[in-house]
């Protein structure tokens, strides 16, 4: 069950980098809080495996023939000399 936690005394400079977290994710700052605070002390290393695993489930998600590798070359070195 969901629990409420109140923070008091937070450096000026951690909440104005907090806030435009929030804003720049369009989050509350409640929500941006919970997610760094989650990023921090749940999420563990994952393995070489797993990472591959998700990419791939990822990339299989995608439109067939829309997105190819040719294309995403072409794009990296666009307006590049």
């Amino acid at each position: 069950m969901p629990t409420t936690l109140t923070l008091k005394n937070i450096p000026d400079d951690v909440y104005e980098r907090l806030k435009a977290s929030a804003e720049a994710h369009r989050r509350s700052l409640n929500s941006e809080a919970i997610v760094c605070l989650e990023a921090v002390l749940i999420s563990g290393r994952i393995t070489v495996g797993e990472r591959l695993a998700r990419a791939r489930a990822l990339r299989a998600a995608l439109p067939k023939g829309k997105f190819r590798a040719k294309d995403f070359d072409a794009l990296k070195r666009e307006g590049r000399p």
